[in-house]
């Protein structure tokens, strides 16, 4: 039997880790696609629910950037087909013309209301402690 070495626990616990996301992501995929989203598509919703906790309020698309993992040209991409679905709106910064913001329209809100219970089902069957 070998012995377990730090860099042999530590590459494990990565692989578990990253076994973790890929269920759980595969999960919110599959949860979420009856409604025409995936589990990027909610996050940036979810987000931007956070944020803008009253109707018409932005957020920079900026700073979504480091809360979502995608780049930032398939983010842009990604917020382009959510406002082709209705469900955000861009504008462009007056104060800095190359800044844009994102905000939920109502449609989009309402959507993120009806799909948050099933999203945080998945997030609690799949991070859920085990059991002793």
């Amino acid at each position: 039997m070998a012995v377990k070495t730090d860099d042999s626990r530590l590459e494990d616990r990565w692989r578990g880790i990253l076994s973790v996301h890929a269920r759980t992501m595969c999960e919110i995929d599959r949860v979420l696609h009856p409604y025409g989203l995936g589990a990027s598509d909610f996050e940036v919703l979810d987000i931007l629910a956070a944020e803008s906790l009253r109707e018409g309020d932005q957020c920079r698309v900026q700073n979504l950037v480091g809360r979502v993992h995608l780049s930032q040209s398939a983010l842009s991409r990604l917020i382009g087909r959510l406002e082709k679905d209705g469900l955000v709106e861009r504008s462009v910064c007056a104060e800095d013309r190359r800044g844009v913001w994102v905000a939920l329209t109502r449609k989009g809100r309402d959507l993120h209301t009806e799909v948050l219970p099933r999203q945080r089902a998945v997030l609690a069957r799949t991070l859920a402690d085990p059991v002793g």
